[in-house]
């Protein structure tokens, strides 16, 4: 097939915008006038090395207009040297990019499990009356999780322009989004301050939230009055090679659900002898009831630009880029603040802190995408490709971004490092058990009475952290606990006491996944929020490989058919015989964690709960 380029043209906003991002030059590969030839030849391999601009692209345009016409599709591609078409597939693999004409104000309405149990279904049923059925050109949409879950219902009011707002509401009311519609963001009162995500801000004895709610988080000089960069200067004085033995020591566990061993990954990495290394920090938290990533964002930046800048070190990296959820507007503003500041103050950038070692930072925004959280898929969307997930081996450590070793680690596990750094590996060891070290953050939520991120040493039981939630509200009764997100599983009310290791968790069939604690007491419809689940990881599976793309929609038709005739024994049965088939298929022969975790929920409230004896 012959793909060039079309006759369409772009708007002169989006002309403008892209042109902003990758400023204007005489040169025809670059964006000037080219004639029928230049279109279908590469007159240097310059154009290649721009690809991985597609996607900040495809936001100037997004964030400008509003949605990304045929001309802009065109413009980008011919500023990076790429088939429209491949800008084209591009756009259309992300859920917060329209190639369709859509107003300039969205609000996009969140649905998920988390909110669902807060009360956005009536939210949603107060809306269609109002404005009508939900839809882009109703200027409100349903949306999967936004990661404020301790605010549910929870809403994104976005609307195009020069600059762009975007407004995290919660808990939203139908007012507030037609409010948001009819006048803008801006209208809109000011969002919750950063601390109120975290109900122990303040107290004694946190370790990675002690600064959250009691700093300014704009402000570098508060970082460093309250201990910000010793942990660099230590790193400094030990050498890279020392820094890693002391994260070994540590015993530190990855806190992103796969719990790998953060010095294992580093040591593996700067062994290589391929040059340049990369870090990259999965801030792409798009678990369903996942938010500890976005307290520590908002409320403590700069600790995450140190810790970043201390893993650089320790792998010889000179260049490392945070991947950054779309739908966290606020903390794009404080992370480009503080990055802005540190390197200002000589904290990254040439000769760091004057020991002759360079390092920069970049932040590359997804584009609502859950499958970006898985690690190589990540290097697929900064490199500007779909999101889809690579075969391995070979490795991160091997071959990762660009093709070059790098180490990819979440925000939680990252700000451990400076931790680390301060009072040594095995000290550090010395807290919470044996096999899961050092402080560990949880995301509460659901039908709790103080939902939100708490901090507690591994070994903490189920039920201590839901009664640090104040457990759920007088006069109802616990139904069931979700642990782990979506791709977690659910555990009955009598077993709150279950260990918050990762030991433990698997001694009991259960895992801690992503620090997920979302409760349900007994007004939730635990069959429609399996349902809800199901319908997530269809919408979410990248469509590559074919266990999973299949399975997911397999999935949700089973479950659907078993509670529109709940009454019919025998159906449901086969159904539930079809359940296990394709829950098997896709754990044991999907590419990634997606569809080998996607039918975990379903098995556990099948097998755990016996939910489905609830749908008659």
């Amino acid at each position: 097939m012959d793909l060039k380029f079309s006759n369409a043209e772009p708007f002169a906003d989006e002309r403008d915008a892209v042109d902003r991002l990758l400023g204007t030059s005489e040169s025809g590969w670059h964006g000037g006038e080219r004639d029928e030839k230049d279109h279908r030849r590469a007159h240097s391999g310059r154009s290649q090395s721009r690809r991985h601009l597609v996607m900040e692209a495809l936001h100037a345009v997004n964030d400008r207009v509003g949605w990304i016409s045929p001309g802009a599709l065109n413009y980008i591609g011919k500023r990076l040297g790429i088939a429209a078409a491949d800008v084209y597939s591009v756009a259309t693999f992300y859920a917060m990019f329209s190639t369709n004409m859509r107003p300039k104000r969205i609000v996009h309405v969140c649905t998920d499990i988390a909110c669902m149990a807060r009360g956005s279904k009536e939210v949603c049923a107060d809306l269609e009356k109002r404005l009508g059925p939900a839809g882009a050109m109703s200027g409100w949409k349903h949306s999967p999780c936004l990661g404020v879950c301790e605010r549910a219902p929870a809403a994104l009011a976005v609307e195009a322009g020069d600059p762009p707002h975007e407004h995290l509401i919660g808990p939203a009311t139908a007012d507030e989004v037609v409010l948001a519609l009819n006048n803008g963001p801006v209208a809109l009162a000011a969002e919750a301050p950063p601390g109120m995500a975290v109900p122990q801000a303040g107290q004694e004895g946190l370790m990675l939230l002690k600064r959250v709610g009691k700093v300014d988080p704009e402000s570098i000089d508060d970082y460093l009055a309250t201990g910000g960069y010793a942990g660099l200067r230590r790193a400094f004085e030990m050498g890279p090679g020392k820094v890693i033995s002391e994260v070994k020591d540590s015993r530190l566990m990855g806190r992103g659900g796969a719990a790998f061993p953060a010095g294992i990954k580093w040591e593996s990495t700067a062994k290589q002898p391929a040059t340049p290394r990369y870090l990259v920090c999965n801030a792409d938290e798009s678990e369903p009831g996942t938010f500890k990533d976005r307290a520590i964002l908002e409320g403590d930046p700069f600790a995450l630009i140190e810790s970043m800048t201390i893993a650089g070190y320790a792998i010889s990296a000179e260049r490392g880029y945070i991947y950054l959820r779309g739908e966290y507007p606020r903390a794009y503003r404080m992370l480009s603040n503080a990055i802005a500041r540190a390197r200002g103050r000589g904290f990254l950038g040439d000769n760091v802190m004057g020991t002759g070692w360079s390092f920069e930072l970049e932040i590359r925004r997804g584009a609502g995408a859950y499958i970006c959280g898985e690690e190589t898929a990540i290097f697929n969307s900064i490199e500007g490709y779909r999101g889809e997930p690579r075969s391995k081996p070979p490795f991160p450590f091997e071959a990762g971004l660009f093709n070059k070793p790098t180490v990819v680690n979440n925000v939680e596990t990252l700000c451990n490092v400076p931790l680390i750094m301060q009072m040594g590996g095995a000290e550090y060891a010395k807290i919470g058990t044996e096999g899961s070290t050092g402080p560990k953050l949880f995301c509460v939520s659901g039908n709790l009475v103080r939902p939100g991120v708490y901090e507690v040493p591994f070994g903490a039981t189920l039920g201590d952290v839901i009664k640090l939630a104040g457990g759920v509200p007088q006069g109802r009764k616990l139904q069931a606990v979700l642990l782990g997100g979506a791709a977690g599983v659910f555990v009955r009310a009598d077993e709150l006491h279950i260990p918050l290791t990762f030991e433990g968790a698997r001694a009991n069939n259960a895992t801690l996944g992503s620090g997920v604690v979302l409760a349900f007491d007994d007004t939730v419809d635990l069959p429609a929020i399996l349902l809800r689940i199901a319908s997530f990881f269809r919408d979410e599976s990248c469509g590559q490989c074919v266990p999973c793309r299949v399975g997911t929609v397999r999935q949700e038709e089973a479950l659907l058919r078993i509670m529109r005739n709940g009454r019919d024994t025998a159906a449901k049965e086969r159904n539930v015989g079809l359940l296990r088939d394709v829950g098997l298929v896709m754990k044991d022969s999907s590419i990634c964690g997606l569809g080998q975790a996607a039918w975990n929920a379903v098995e556990s409230a099948i097998d755990r709960l016996g939910v489905l004896e609830k749908s008659r």
